[in-house]
């Protein structure tokens, strides 16, 4: 990977492995892939990590990996499933560590786009989850794709290898990738630019 290629992250599932919403940001991440990107999954049981601790700075190895994964990254791929309406607890807890690069430069998910997925068995708790989603990459001051995806696991079904049979869902899924590398590229390109003006003019 050399020093032009968009770098995205990709995060999503449940603790169980290779679960709907798992293999929904896996077909997401292979937009991104498409669209020339090097992708970053983590997912499943990998995203099981302690509960988010401000009064310590003792991380795991795997949340080590998670913040360092996201801090290098041009853009994120988020999946969650909706429990009980809402993003599910272990997905929250693992955006909660982004919170250990509040110090950071740019901090947070400052100038970066998230492209948001939400899947549930129903459409009513995959619109609640969504929005979810949305509103905590803003307050993380990343900016939310213009499309989201919401998946109804009921109508909606994956094969093992990440595919669906839903052509709608897949499209759905591998634009969210696209658009997330498309911002990124965008932005390398004006920060770029705006180096290389700030060197002719200092």
């Amino acid at each position: 990977m050399n020093d032009s290629t968009i770098s995205i992250v990709a995060i999503g599932g449940s603790t169980r492995p290779d679960s709907s919403s798992e293999r929904a940001v896996r077909l997401a991440a292979r937009g991104a892939q498409e669209a020339g990107a090097h992708v970053t999954t983590i997912t499943g049981r990998e995203l099981m990590l302690p509960i988010y601790d401000t009064e310590t700075s003792d991380r795991t190895p795997q949340a080590l990996a998670l913040v360092e994964a996201i801090r290098g990254a041009h853009g994120l791929l988020v999946a969650s499933p909706s429990y009980h309406g809402g993003v599910s607890g272990m997905m929250k807890n693992a955006l909660d560590y982004i919170e250990d690069l509040a110090a950071h430069d740019p901090p947070y998910l400052h100038g970066r786009a998230v492209g948001c997925i939400a899947v549930a068995y129903g459409w009513q708790a995959t619109v609640s989850t969504l929005q979810q989603l949305r509103q905590i990459t803003h307050a993380l001051r990343g900016w939310p794709t213009p499309l989201g995806a919401t998946i109804n696991a009921a109508d909606t079904r994956f094969a093992e290898d990440g595919s669906t049979a839903d052509a709608a869902a897949a499209e759905q899924l591998r634009t969210i990738g696209q658009q997330v590398v498309e911002f990124a590229t965008m932005r390398s390109t004006l920060t770029a630019s705006s180096d290389i003006a700030d060197g002719q003019t200092s």
